[in-house]
């Protein structure tokens, strides 16, 4: 049932409610990998948040029926890289199900703590788990930044609408 008012449509909560808010919201994006038990997992996530400067502590949401979450459940450390603008095919290779996010088109090199670390990003952290909160099917991961690089070139890379964007000036 929905009722109109000044303000628009209003419709009772749902997924597909949650799910439309969130279209019109735009976020930043990222990559997070691990190094499972058969080789590196990602996938790519909006909910990316910095929870806490000091100690310095991020979260972000994954969906447990998701392919790299036995990997995320069973590490300690995780990748996390915030995507550049020209890195929208990268952000759809980690966001489609069942893509070889590894294979030759990706390119990745072993870093520190053996966690899986993605080339030519605007910036990358090595993060240490230190909780896992249940949130409906999926998990809030909360990790404390380890070590990471801040120096990568260009501009950030933004979801929106379902689709992947740039900046305008």
């Amino acid at each position: 049932m929905s009722a109109t008012s000044g303000l628009g449509t209003v419709r009772p909560a749902s997924p597909d409610l949650l799910r439309s808010v969130f279209r019109r919201h735009a976020a930043g994006v990222a990559v997070i990998t691990a190094l499972g038990d058969a080789g590196p997992v990602g996938f790519t996530a909006t909910s990316l948040t910095s929870v806490s400067a000091d100690p310095p502590l991020l979260s972000f949401g994954i969906g447990t029926g998701g392919s790299s979450w036995p990997a995320i459940s069973g590490t300690d450390r995780v990748g996390v890289h915030i995507l550049g603008e020209h890195q929208r095919e990268l952000a759809a290779r980690f966001a489609r199900s069942g893509a070889d996010r590894f294979g030759p088109a990706t390119a990745w090199r072993e870093g520190p703590e053996g966690v899986p670390v993605l080339d030519d990003v605007l910036a990358w952290l090595v993060c240490r788990i230190v909780g896992r909160v249940p949130a409906g099917d999926h998990r809030i991961v909360v990790a404390e930044v380890v070590l990471g690089d801040p120096a990568g070139a260009g501009r950030p890379l933004l979801y929106h609408q379902g689709r992947f964007h740039g900046l305008r000036d």
